[in-house]
C-alpha cells in the first residue's frame, strides 16, 4: 500500500494510526500541504480533490480518511475498528464523524487561511472559531464516553475503534493551539492511554519522515 501523507495532517494521522494497529506494510508518499503539492498536477491525478490522505492499493486510489479506513477493515479485520455489531457500530460512527465531519472540516489549514486572508480576521479571532468548535465537539464526546466506554481506555466498549483512532489526532490538534481540555477529563484519560499503544506512538506527526 502506498499513502499519500502529510505529517501534520489529521486526516492522514487517522490513516497511519490505522495501518499500524492492523499491521500493514505501507510506503509513505510525503504531500508538503504548506508548499501546496497537494494541487499539483501529478497529484490531481491521484486524487480530483487535491486532498490529504490518499490510498493506492492494488491500482486503486482512495480518498477521505473514514473511507479508507472502512476499507482497511475490510482488507484486514484484525482489529475490526468498526464493530460488527449495528448497535456498536452506529455509536462508533457516531463518535468518530463528530470529529471528522463536525470539528476539523471547520479547522482545517483552508479554513482557517480563509478565515485569515479572505475575511481579514487576526489570531485572536481565528483561535476562538478553533476553540468553539472543538469545545463544541468534544462536550458530546466527553458526555459518550462517560455512558459508553467500559473501562476509560476507549471511547467505546472495552476494544480500540474508529472512534479513538479520529480521537487522537484531534487532541494533538487541540493541544497544538493551546485549547483547554479541563472540561474534558475522560477524554484527556482515553488518550494518554491511547498514546502507550505502540501502534500509535509510531503513527505521531513528529516521528515522520516528512516532519518539519
Amino acid at each position: 500500500m502506498k499513502l499519500y501523507s502529510y505529517w501534520r495532517s489529521s486526516a492522514a494521522y487517522r490513516v497511519r494510526i490505522a495501518l499500524n494497529l492492523k499491521n500493514i506494510e505501507y510506503q509513505q508518499v510525503p504531500v508538503h500541504l504548506g508548499a501546496g503539492e497537494q494541487q499539483s498536477e501529478a497529484y490531481l491525478e491521484a486524487n480530483p480533490q487535491g486532498l490529504i490522505p490518499a490510498l493506492e492499493h492494488e491500482g486503486e486510489v482512495f480518498s477521505q480518511s473514514l473511507a479508507i479506513i472502512e476499507y482497511l477493515d475490510s482488507v484486514q479485520a484484525n482489529p475490526l475498528l468498526l464493530p460488527r455489531k449495528p448497535v456498536a457500530r452506529a455509536h462508533v460512527a457516531a463518535m468518530a464523524q463528530v470529529i471528522a465531519c463536525d470539528i476539523h472540516p471547520l479547522n482545517n489549514l483552508r479554513v482557517t487561511n480563509y478565515l485569515k486572508q479572505e475575511l481579514g480576521q487576526g489570531p485572536e479571532a481565528v483561535g476562538d472559531w478553533y476553540a468553539h468548535w472543538v469545545e463544541q465537539g468534544f462536550s458530546a464526546l466527553e458526555a459518550w464516553a462517560n455512558q459508553y466506554s467500559a473501562d476509560g481506555r476507549f471511547l467505546y466498549g472495552d476494544s480500540v475503534s474508529l472512534a479513538d483512532v479520529c480521537l487522537v489526532p484531534q487532541v494533538y490538534n487541540a493541544r497544538r493551539f493551546d485549547i483547554s481540555l479541563e472540561a474534558f477529563p475522560r477524554l484527556v484519560a482515553i488518550d494518554e492511554y491511547l498514546q502507550t499503544l505502540p501502534e500509535v506512538i509510531a503513527a505521531d506527526p513528529a516521528r515522520q519522515p516528512d516532519a518539519g
